[in-house]
């Protein structure tokens, strides 16, 4: 089963390593990481090149977490199929196509969520729409979605309704996402306190 999980997670992470946003603006000549927020993700890309654009890249980010996660969990297990999902949104976040410097790993985690543990995604979108009505940020929705998904992971641990390797998913889906918000809740940090 190690070897199995193994080639999950390497998989999933080349998979994921691949970054739509930086292929699509690559071929307008535009160098992301010298737009807007220097992300390479939807939300930058709807900066530089439009909504539509923006829809597109944050699809093909789901999908590239879903594929890897919900694959591996048909034909080999849950558990692998998580494992394929969070090694996805770890190649996102640390492409090695973009030295190191991927995108904030939102969207594939959702589409990790949904290949896997489709009932998290609900509460999950759920904060992540309290949070964005709130701020009117959508780095904030990000925070929060990704909170709410570490609490409903240990919750649903601690009520008996999943197993360990279920919370483990989400909590580490959730602490990779606010890992690369960092900036955001500094930002909304220091706003509350002026």
């Amino acid at each position: 089963m190690g070897v199995v999980l193994a080639v999950a997670a390497v998989v999933g992470y080349l998979i994921g390593a691949v970054n739509p946003a930086a292929l699509i603006a690559r071929a307008f000549d535009i160098d992301l990481h010298r737009v807007g927020s220097g992300n390479p993700g939807a939300t930058n890309v709807g900066r530089a090149l439009g909504p539509r654009w923006a829809v597109l890249v944050g699809f093909l980010d789901i999908v590239k977490g879903f594929i890897p996660a919900v694959t591996f969990g048909l034909l080999v297990g849950q558990t692998a199929g998580e494992v394929a999902g969070v090694a996805a949104v770890a190649g996102h976040v640390t492409s090695p196509f973009l030295r190191g410097r991927g995108g904030k790993g939102v969207a594939t985690t959702l589409g990790a969520i949904l290949g896997v543990q489709p009932i998290l995604a609900i509460p999950v979108l759920v904060g992540f729409g309290i949070g964005v009505a709130v701020s009117r940020r959508v780095g904030i929705g990000a925070v929060t979605g990704a909170v709410v998904l570490v609490i409903a992971g240990v919750a649903g641990w601690a009520l008996g309704w999943t197993d360990a390797s279920d919370m483990w998913f989400a909590v580490v889906l959730g602490l990779l996402v606010l890992g690369r918000h960092l900036g955001n809740i500094r930002q909304a940090w220091h706003s509350l306190r002026d």
